[in-house]
């Protein structure tokens, strides 16, 4: 018994004809009648009774009806979740990020992203690059968004983005109408940082002369600096990215020198096959970065 045979005799009990199973089936009518004498030769069932031009299953070919039905509900429900697969995805997308990142395009990128995928749950997770990582390798997340990159296996990484940092100051700051600030105009100015441990804050201290700054306020999101400095609480150094996006009112955003780098990489689980999910996000994450 083959599936041909099998997807014949269907037609044939559903039409009730040799001839319109074969119509259905976009073959010949003598094709069927071999098929189904093949299967009646194979199962050692007669299927049918003859009656003129008319086909009447018999209680064999009833009981056999049954049972090939239920096959062909499980291979229409493959053909369905096939269907879902490639609309909706094998389900819900985790998603691992920095807050430079959550906190600014995220909530674009997603509303973009629902413009393709409207139905597909979304998790974010945000926390610093380690454990984003960690998140990543262990496939808690299914892809992480990070600001640098750390040693934890089981990651393999691509650079997405990169911009240089920029020196954000009060509106009515002494510095606030310079073309570009360098380090050493900064000297003796609050100074508020992302806090210790974070890659990113090494790159920024390692610019000024130790003790020229006067390190005031700790905090571990870019967006927080943004708003204190916005209050008048000191100056930064932070990801441009952070400045466009949030467009916080009361700063101003100015070249920097030496130039420090903020890239942003995209992280994925060795051996794990990208998503269409993952591909179309980071699609619209990337637009969404060109347009701010």
């Amino acid at each position: 018994m083959n599936f041909k045979q099998v997807e014949t005799f269907r037609a044939v009990m559903l039409t009730r004809s040799m001839t319109l199973a074969a119509a259905q089936l976009h073959t010949s009518q003598p094709n069927v009648s071999r098929a189904i004498a093949q299967l009646e030769r194979e199962t050692g069932l007669m299927l049918f009774q003859r009656a003129g031009s008319r086909l009447i299953p018999t209680i064999e070919g009833e009981a056999l009806f049954k049972e090939v039905t239920r096959a062909f509900v499980g291979l229409e429900h493959l053909s369905e979740s096939a269907r879902s697969i490639r609309q909706l995805g094998a389900g819900a997308m985790r998603i691992g990020a920095v807050p430079g990142i959550a906190m600014t395009v995220m909530a674009a990128a997603i509303s973009r992203f629902r413009r393709v995928y409207a139905e597909v749950p979304i998790s974010v997770y945000t926390s610093d690059s380690r454990t984003v990582a960690n998140w990543t390798a262990t496939r808690y997340c299914d892809f992480g968004l990070v600001a640098y990159l750390v040693d934890v296996p089981g990651i393999r990484s691509a650079r997405w983005r990169n911009e240089n940092g920029v020196c954000i100051v009060p509106a009515g700051h002494r510095l606030a109408r310079r073309r570009r600030i360098v380090a050493k105009d900064l000297d003796g100015e609050d100074f508020i940082s992302l806090t210790q441990g974070d890659g990113t804050r090494a790159a920024i201290d390692a610019a000024f002369e130790p003790g020229a700054r006067r390190l005031s306020i700790e905090t571990p999101y870019a967006a927080t600096i943004c708003s204190m400095v916005g209050m008048g609480l000191g100056v930064s150094v932070v990801n441009p990215l952070v400045v466009r996006s949030l467009r916080t009112p009361g700063i101003v955003s100015l070249p920097f020198e030496p130039a420090i780098p903020f890239p942003s990489y995209i992280l994925f689980a060795e051996q794990h096959v990208e998503s269409a999910h993952a591909r179309t996000f980071f699609e619209c994450l990337q637009e969404t970065v060109r347009e701010v």
